[in-house]
């Protein structure tokens, strides 16, 4: 076994090993919105639910080399409001593209060439070509040397025609297939998947219970 005693590394190299191992990671790409009223969207990956009640997520948002904050950072201290989205492949290149330094004054979406549209209970607009979109106030945030951890509560939730059977109040995941980030500049895709029996040596069932969350 390779053993490693954080506490002899630096948090670099800390990143980098927890960065690359804790794969693969749901990436949220949030909107929000600038004092000067620009839109702004990012990636992040360091992002997670936490819980259902309250309906709550995590993002995790690293302070630039200089110790200021990243624009979405800055505009949810400022707001407390901001839109969280999954991405699928069909957009995934334009999710990775908002990830790109631009002036506070330029829109990531426009500059992508991603489409908004008006959110239902936050001001930060939702972005059109995302499968799932989670429209989040903020509930609370943990500041450490290094990062901004946002907890946000979720207010509404909007998705694709068809994904979410409202009566069953379940996820047609076949139709589902968000993209999540692996290790340095990898991404990975959800179309592998398989079915894990719950008895030893059971073959599993085509239709197993993960498709009827």
């Amino acid at each position: 076994m390779t053993e490693v005693d954080f506490a002899q590394i630096s948090s670099y190299e800390r990143y980098k090993l927890m960065a690359s191992l804790i794969v693969p990671r749901p990436i949220a790409l949030v909107t929000s919105l600038g004092s000067n009223g620009v839109v702004n969207a990012a990636p992040f990956s360091m992002f997670n639910m936490i819980g259902e009640d309250p309906p709550i997520l995590m993002i995790s948002i690293n302070r630039l080399l200089d110790g200021q904050l990243k624009n979405t950072a800055a505009n949810i201290l400022l707001n407390g409001e901001f839109v969280v989205h999954m991405s699928d492949e069909p957009m995934a290149q334009k999710m990775h593209a908002c990830g790109k330094a631009f002036p506070s004054d330029v829109s990531e979406l426009s500059a992508v060439g991603l489409t908004s549209t008006p959110s239902q209970t936050v001001k930060p607009p939702r972005i059109s070509e995302a499968p799932i979109a989670f429209e989040c106030v903020l509930h609370e945030t943990l500041e450490t040397p290094s990062r901004y951890v946002f907890i946000g509560r979720i207010k509404w939730l909007a998705a694709r025609d068809g994904l979410i059977d409202t009566q069953a109040w379940r996820v047609n995941l076949k139709d589902y297939r968000p993209v999540a980030r692996f290790g340095a500049s990898f991404y990975t895709r959800t179309n592998d998947r398989f079915a894990i029996s719950d008895q030893e040596g059971e073959e599993p069932k085509n239709n197993s219970s993960i498709d009827q969350i």
